[in-house]
């Protein structure tokens, strides 16, 4: 009567339906959600309607680049945490540039230091 349950003996790994909807809706990036809040009023469109996105893309938050089903949601989002730290963050400076990362990489100009004494 005792012993372990069949089904433990095989561990398989099941397909998580959260990484397949994660990856519907891609994000962009914080540099290309910075430039596109730098633009002027007179560039910015209004938004297509589109039925694969919440809300037939109408409710959109550009500093989070997220889309909402409704009015409601979307003015709860504006009211979080989160939504006021990416407020914050993009109205500082612009989060990274290719050349720092570069730098990063150590791919930019050596930095040797001042010279000291010529011989």
């Amino acid at each position: 009567m005792g012993g372990k349950c069949p089904s433990r003996k095989v561990k398989k790994r099941r397909f998580s339906h959260k990484t397949a909807r994660r990856t519907k809706f891609l994000l962009k990036g914080d540099d290309a959600v910075y430039e596109e809040l730098q633009k002027g009023d007179s560039e910015k469109k209004p938004l297509p309607r589109d039925e694969d996105l919440p809300g037939m893309g109408q409710y959109y938050c550009l500093h989070c680049d997220r889309y909402f089903a409704n009015v409601d949601v979307r003015d709860e989002h504006f009211k979080t945490k989160r939504h006021k730290k990416r407020l914050k963050q993009m109205s500082g400076p612009a989060p990274h540039t290719q050349l720092d990362a570069e730098l990063a990489a150590g791919m930019g100009m050596p930095d040797n230091g001042p010279t000291l004494m010529s011989m």
